[in-house]
């Protein structure tokens, strides 16, 4: 995959939304958010980041031992010439796929068509072929809410979240609802209430840390380590919902579709389908063939979500 988005799978984006999402040199897509700060100089985000860490690396000519092994008539061999490439996810599962009906010779279906293949897989729902592609992606800019939504989803999903009993208040920031942002008032409020947490947080951390060079029973620990994690744990509690909870999320082709029609849904909760609809776009970019039946739809309130003819696959 190049440094360039799938011209057809940008295509059926709103143009709106088409420079959300950029692609680095590696073909590993990217959809920013920057930080601002408030007077006082709490840091926020305002909209959900996402950055793609690892996706598929896929060596088809590595089974041509395999195929080799089969009578030469078949001409199995053939299979690893294809001249059409496809993205790494599509085509590892498009290899065990075809590795269940031995769909290695001449009449198989030609990568060129890899679509329709792919399309026949998601209509007749056989998403085990699509487990086989696994994805990885960093979450920031979220707020815990969010992430606790995220976390139930456990079935071919693995999770890795910050921990606020281990990282000092030097990184603590904040994250703004789409509602704020649009009402004035709610804006202020949320400044003032995000400056207020981080001031609360600070002073209680150095209460906390005061106690502790006292001789604390409370606070006393073996190691270092422990005696900020005392500290930290207890100084989180005044922390709101609001506070970002950045999340690398690893999850393969099947179980990110799942997340996908749950959470970029227009019954969704506006801002975990704000994340998803940026997860969604980065995904497509990396793999227009798994994900590209989406079709995206603008709401009511100005968002997007997603639906799509192979839902549950």
């Amino acid at each position: 995959m190049s440094d360039v988005i799938d011209r057809q799978i940008q295509a059926t984006w709103p143009e709106a939304v088409r420079d959300w999402v950029q692609m680095d040199a590696g073909g590993f897509p990217v959809c920013p958010s920057i930080p601002q700060f408030t007077a006082a100089g709490t840091p926020y985000l305002t909209v959900p980041g996402v950055t793609v860490v690892a996706k598929p690396q896929v060596r088809v000519p590595n089974i041509l031992g395999f195929l080799d092994g089969f009578n030469d008539d078949l001409n199995f061999s053939q299979y690893v010439e294809d001249p059409t490439e496809l993205p790494p996810g599509a085509s590892v599962c498009k290899m065990a796929g075809q590795l269940c009906y031995a769909s290695f010779g001449p009449k198989r279906t030609m990568n060129v068509d890899a679509k329709r293949y792919f399309d026949n897989i998601k209509e007749s729902g056989h998403g085990s072929v699509l487990e086989h592609a696994n994805f990885t992606l960093l979450f920031y800019g979220i707020s815990r809410s969010v992430t606790h939504e995220l976390v139930r989803h456990r079935a071919g999903v693995g999770v890795s979240q910050i921990s606020q009993r281990y990282v000092s208040g030097r990184v603590l920031r904040f994250v703004e609802r789409p509602e704020y942002q649009a009402i004035p008032a709610l804006h202020t409020s949320f400044k003032k209430r995000i400056d207020a947490a981080a001031a609360d947080y600070n002073s209680i951390a150095e209460i906390l840390l005061a106690e502790q060079k006292a001789g604390s029973e409370l606070l006393s620990a073996d190691a270092r380590t422990d005696l900020r994690k005392k500290v930290q744990q207890a100084a989180r509690s005044v922390l709101p919902n609001e506070t970002e909870a950045p999340i690398v999320v690893t999850a393969n082709a099947r179980a990110w579709r799942h997340i996908l029609e749950m959470r970029a849904s227009s019954h969704a909760e506006v801002e975990i389908r704000a994340m998803a609809f940026r997860a969604y776009l980065c995904l497509s970019a990396i793999d227009p063939i798994i994900f590209g039946d989406y079709r995206v739809e603008e709401l009511n309130d100005g968002t997007y979500g997603l639906q799509t003819e192979y839902p549950k696959v």
